[in-house]
């Protein structure tokens, strides 16, 4: 394994990693090295991921906590603290959709997908932020945007809001913690075979649209956004900061 992408005695906290895109990052840091802890609040579902990482002869451990619960966050790294593992990494993944148009829409609703899906990054990021700055030995902060961190599509407007939010955070927090030898980068998937988007996987109007509109002409697979995550852990992007990297088949490269 190349030194430039080698995570081995590094620890890395990925939320909303039971399944999904947070699986699929959580399972390619632990391959190249490092010791992972996964994270969501479905208590089976995230020892059911675990043990999968770990029969593989992998370093995994669970920590379920509600990432859009400012004091919850606040208790699961100080019980870190107290378990002595240090967040060298840490990928801001957690995220839900909800399709409704606006006129339709409450402000509970709208309050949901924003908190869980842009305000949990702020408050776990500044979790792991404020003990990176500490240990003045720098780290790695890698926030999930997505193709609306860009553009807009009808009855996703709360995503919309929160992953353009996603974008505008992550330079937010390259201008005050770059100092401290710390990256922060964010990572903008296409339309990806999940079970997030399993609707839309089975609706022929819906895929042939993606597949139409997208350059590759398919739907990406999670594990094809593997190696830009364990990039943006790795020593690879030491001078790379603040940038959003679009891994989705080229579709925002086209009309």
């Amino acid at each position: 394994m190349s030194e430039l992408f080698n995570l081995n005695g590094k620890t890395a906290l990925v939320t909303g990693s039971s399944r999904g895109l947070g699986f699929a990052f959580a399972q390619a840091l632990a391959e190249h090295g490092a010791d992972v802890i996964l994270n969501g609040t479905n208590r089976q579902r995230l020892e059911q991921a675990v043990r999968h990482i770990s029969d593989r002869g992998f370093r995994a451990d669970a920590l379920a906590f509600d990432v859009a619960d400012e004091q919850a966050v606040a208790a699961a790294f100080d019980t870190l603290d107290q378990q002595n593992k240090t967040v060298d990494i840490l990928i801001n993944n957690a995220g839900i959709q909800l399709r409704k148009p606006l006129t339709e829409l409450s402000a509970h609703e709208w309050h949901r997908v924003v908190d869980t899906n842009l305000t949990s990054a702020f408050l776990v990021g500044r979790e792991a932020a404020k003990r990176m700055i500490v240990r003045g030995k720098g780290g790695k902060i890698i926030n999930i945007g997505s193709l609306t961190s860009e553009c807009a599509r009808a009855t996703v407007a709360p995503y919309t809001v929160s992953k353009g939010g996603v974008k505008m955070l992550t330079r937010a927090m390259t201008a005050e913690w770059a100092t401290h030898n710390i990256q922060i980068n964010a990572i903008g998937p296409g339309y990806m075979a999940t079970d997030m988007n399993e609707a839309l996987l089975n609706n022929p109007q819906f895929d042939g649209w993606v597949k139409s509109r997208t350059p590759a002409g398919r739907w990406g697979l999670p594990q094809e956004l593997a190696g830009t995550a364990v990039f943006l852990a790795s020593k690879a992007s030491d001078y790379v900061n603040g940038q959003i990297i679009y891994v989705d088949g080229g579709m925002l490269a086209v009309l």
